[in-house]
């Protein structure tokens, strides 16, 4: 009675610390203290569970540490060594293997049943096949994820024709088998196939979609992992267990609606693929023949300088080209000189929710430099200058002008308002929603065509001299 009573509080003290660090999460300032609360509320149940272990639970106590020493080796060396245009992938993997843990959990516990040396209810049953779709699912569907968004594997490559309709009958199949084997039972083959068919389910699945899509997918799938582990937790009737993985379902939803909307896009669209790919094109010029401005690396830099207000805007090609630091030296330069400066942050930049938050906290930007969407568009008709670096679709004025445009209606920065608008880019190609963008064109705009932290590199020194 004492142990269970000891092993309830802690796991109470483990879910308590998950919310206050989930509620933390919700800013920059304090996302790394919630993130050491929550891991420290996990680590303090783990060390209760095991070393108050229930009467009848072995002591395998070499095991449990050894795989603890391995993962937690494997993980402390990839966080070290992975690169910040690498975190979706990190997260992808992560996710995948926590549905892995959940479908293994499982597998451990339905096997015997159908091996015949073990009696489950068919809710116990249920609530086993349910975690194992789920968990598989997440698992390979997080894999295909990880191989688009590090470009081992291309959409051509994975895309079938009618995949929608394939997807359906497989679907129906899972879940036609998983009810059978939950309220009818059935032979340990049909478990296997089961297991089998559910592991291709959730790679293709996630085929069909771009891999510009990839970040809402991953949190879609982050959400099944937190599912998938509440499962296993009415299974070992954990309560740490069914609340954590609660909370990384619901807060996973949460992200999964918020990037759709976002982008104002259903989540159907993004699982069938609503975006076309994204086709080059000549630098300087459009389809309709217009030319862009170009400016100098000189120019800019004079006129940065003598600005009362500069206003940066990420993107995507600000991660690849590592040039946050180079970014924040330029900030710093024009802060001595008395300039205003501050970055807008669109919900959708970069290739993962808060991608460009890290980024620049990476840099040591402060965080009240940081604009949200709507308080940066608040700011922007009364800013001299914003520096757009790698972004494309977020400040694309088509999405409020052009009906006819495949993100007409998706919230963007309205950059066109400021006085001034220099483009930091490699060439005029389009983002992934595979559109031009008019800004390029527009009379308040000049382009400066480059790789991002060399032209940033080339700009400090230009306002060095200043």
């Amino acid at each position: 009675m004492e142990t269970t009573f000891i092993l309830n509080l802690s796991y109470l003290i483990g879910v308590l610390t998950f919310v206050f660090g989930l509620r933390l999460l919700g800013s920059p300032d304090t996302a790394r203290k919630g993130n050491m609360l929550a891991a420290f509320g996990m680590t303090f149940s783990v060390l209760v569970t095991l070393f108050i272990p229930m009467d009848d639970a072995p002591n395998n106590y070499l095991w449990i540490f050894t795989g603890l020493m391995i993962g937690g080796l494997i993980g402390w060396r990839t966080a070290i060594k992975v690169k910040m245009t690498d975190m979706p992938q990190l997260v992808s993997i992560l996710n995948g293997l926590g549905g892995a843990c959940a479908a293994l959990l499982a597998t451990t516990e339905l096997l015997p049943y159908f091996q015949g040396t073990l009696e489950m209810s068919n809710v116990q049953l249920a609530i086993g096949i349910f975690a194992l779709l789920i968990g598989l699912v997440s698992f390979s569907g997080s894999l295909l994820a990880y191989g688009k968004l590090q470009g081992l594997i291309k959409d051509s490559q994975v895309k079938l024709p009618k995949h929608g309709i394939i997807n359906l009958v497989m679907l129906f199949t899972v879940l036609g088998l998983g009810i059978v084997l939950s309220f009818f039972s059935g032979p340990s083959t049909m478990f296997f196939i089961f297991i089998g068919i559910t592991l291709i389910y959730g790679f293709s699945f996630v085929a069909p979609i771009g891999g510009a899509d990839m970040p809402v997918v991953i949190s879609l799938l982050n959400s099944m992992t937190g599912l998938s582990a509440a499962a296993a937790g009415f299974i070992y009737q954990s309560q740490l267990m069914i609340v954590g993985g609660i909370l990384v379902g619901a807060a996973g939803t949460i992200l999964t609606i918020l990037m759709c909307q976002a982008m104002n896009r259903s989540l159907l669209n993004v699982i069938i693929g609503g975006f076309g790919s994204a086709g080059g094109a000549a630098i300087g010029s459009d389809s309709d023949g217009k030319t862009a401005k170009t400016i100098s690396v000189t120019d800019m830099a004079i006129q940065l300088f003598y600005s009362q207000s500069v206003v940066f805007v990420p993107g995507y090609g600000l991660a690849v080209a590592q040039a946050q630091k180079t970014v924040k030296e330029l900030e710093d330069l024009l802060d001595k000189n008395g300039v205003d400066v501050k970055y807008a942050i669109h919900p959708v930049a970069g290739r993962m929710p808060g991608h460009m938050n890290v980024l620049l906290a990476e840099a040591n930007v402060p965080y009240p430099k940081l604009l949200d969407m709507d308080e940066a568009n608040d700011i922007l008709p009364n800013t001299d200058v914003v520096v757009v670096v790698g972004a494309n679709d977020v400040v694309n004025p088509a999405a409020e002008d052009s009906p006819g445009s495949s993100i007409y209606g998706m919230p963007v920065l309205q950059v066109w308002k400021a006085k001034n608008v220099i483009v930091l880019k490699r060439s005029m190609s389009p983002g992934y929603a595979g559109i031009q963008n008019p800004l390029f064109f527009n009379d308040k705009t000049k382009m400066l065509f480059g790789d991002a932290k060399h032209t940033l590199s080339e700009l400090t020194k230009e306002v060095k001299t200043l």
